[in-house]
């Protein structure tokens, strides 16, 4: 039976929703609530984890279990890549923050060397994923470890989406909603992309789902930074319970319909009766 959805537009939609609010709910952890980087990567990995375990474990596709371990992933590829690429400096902190949780509070990279680090990595994850000649298509993966490669390229793309789209909104001089706009085009391009024989559609599902993670970074921040910075200030605890909000609908929505996916189909019973 099938573990993984079908790539569907609901799909890219929850996928967006999944990864603004993992962007909003990882700084609320770690910049609101001053929890800093180290702590919070440490306690959403580990989220991650038993959020993971019990998707490993079902025995066919759950919206609410798949698309939990998707906001897991997103929360902490957010801080995971900000522990890698920050230094907790006076620049990412919210106002009237001077420090950062315990631990160390970032390595300090930079977005260029942390996404050529994480670029790196899910190359040899799929690099790996070929060897091992099972399918690319998410429809078709059925096996533990088919599911484990998935998810292992679905933790390091969102934590590369989240260094991508802070380059654009911090670094790159386009702000928040410059990023998500050439995000946007870039996506628009690989749908046209579709219609093209010679370019598979594995290819472009996995280019749109890195580019749906910064997305979902540069519309959480145009959410919750200042005004001054370029955002509308709405804050991380009011976005993300909003998006919460939104995400809990699709999700119930999505079981919904999966539900009649799967229910038995009426048959009409003939009865026959000979002499």
């Amino acid at each position: 039976m099938k573990k993984l959805p079908e790539v569907t537009l609901a799909f890219w939609i929850m996928k967006i929703a999944a990864t603004t609010l993992g962007e909003t709910a990882g700084d609320l952890f770690a910049q609101t609530l001053k929890l800093g980087y180290f702590l919070t990567t440490i306690t959403l990995f580990a989220i991650f984890v038993v959020t993971l375990v019990v998707q490993l474990r079902s025995s066919r596709y759950h919206p609410f279990s798949y698309w939990t371990v998707i906001l897991s992933t997103s929360m902490a590829g957010t801080t995971m890549s900000d522990f890698m690429n920050r230094d907790a400096s006076a620049k990412y902190l919210s106002g009237g923050a001077t420090s950062l949780g315990w631990g160390p509070q970032g390595l300090g990279l930079g977005y260029p060397a942390g996404a050529a680090i994480l670029i790196s990595v899910l190359l040899v994850i799929f690099a790996v994923w070929k060897a091992t000649g099972m399918t690319f298509q998410i429809r078709d993966i059925v096996t533990f470890r088919g599911e484990a490669l998935f998810w292992s390229a679905i933790l390091v793309s969102n934590t590369l989406g989240t260094s991508m789209g802070d380059f654009l909104s911090d670094s790159s001089g386009l702000g928040y909603a410059g990023g998500a706009l050439l995000v946007t085009g870039v996506l628009a391009v690989l749908v046209a992309l579709m219609k093209v024989p010679a370019v598979p559609n594995v290819l472009l599902f996995w280019i749109a789902f890195v580019l749906t993670r910064p997305l979902g970074a540069t519309a959480g921040d145009f959410l919750t930074k200042p005004v001054a910075k370029g955002g509308l200030n709405l804050g991380t605890a009011g976005s993300s319970a909003v998006l919460l909000a939104v995400l809990l609908g699709l999700m119930a929505y999505a079981q919904v319909q999966e539900r009649r996916t799967i229910a038995p189909q009426p048959t009409e019973l003939v009865t026959r009766q000979s002499d």
